[in-house]
């Protein structure tokens, strides 16, 4: 998102050296990729002739990027690009990117605002609220012979009115399992106590 104040002036030295106006210092290439991620416009000029080389320095940038590996452009558009150079279509090219590019800007930012506005995407998943239900459940029925233990209070439980969110209904088979798993969790709070 480009700030609408005016350019940072950065000049190129005889040397080819880059200097900050703003900041009395010299710069890199990546520290001007920096300023424009940060959301700064920029403007390279050279000292002695005066020349706008904001292009050149701006294309030098997207060139060292890509010969990292971080792709942006693939080899179709790069190709279209070239193809652009030599027909009559040069002319309709860059209002057709600009374009584009300011769509993909704004589609980004409603997506931004929009995730920002949702209280909690996660609890809007359907079932989402049962199944925290049965988690604590679970964690209470597996902490139950620990002291202490916290769990949901009463008016958390299942709706099958069972204590500790257990049905009313008859004990299911593995009823002896969880037996031995709580007698299990008290011997080892037990070892610890003593520890």
């Amino acid at each position: 998102m480009a700030t609408k104040s005016a350019p940072l002036l950065i000049k190129r030295y005889a040397s080819r050296r880059l200097y900050n106006t703003e900041t009395s210092d010299y710069v890199t290439l990546e520290d001007i990729a920096a300023f424009i991620r940060d959301g700064r416009e920029v403007k390279i000029v050279d000292l002695k002739s005066g020349d706008d080389l904001t292009r050149q320095y701006l294309l030098q940038i997207i060139a060292e990027h890509e010969s990292r590996g971080e792709n942006v452009l693939p080899i179709d558009v790069l190709t279209d690009l070239v193809r652009s150079y030599a027909s009559s279509t040069n002319s309709v090219v860059p209002q057709f990117l600009a374009a584009s590019f300011e769509m993909l800007r704004e589609s980004q930012s409603k997506l931004m605002e929009n995730m920002a506005s949702m209280p909690n995407p996660i609890g809007t998943v359907p079932g989402f609220e049962a199944m925290q239900r049965q988690q604590q459940m679970f964690l209470r029925a597996m902490m139950g012979g620990w002291s202490g233990a916290s769990g949901p209070e009463p008016e958390e439980m299942s709706e099958t009115g069972g204590k500790d969110g257990e049905s009313k209904q008859p004990a299911a088979e593995g009823s002896d399992d969880m037996a031995e798993i709580r007698k299990q969790l008290a011997e080892l709070q037990k070892r610890i106590a003593k520890l």
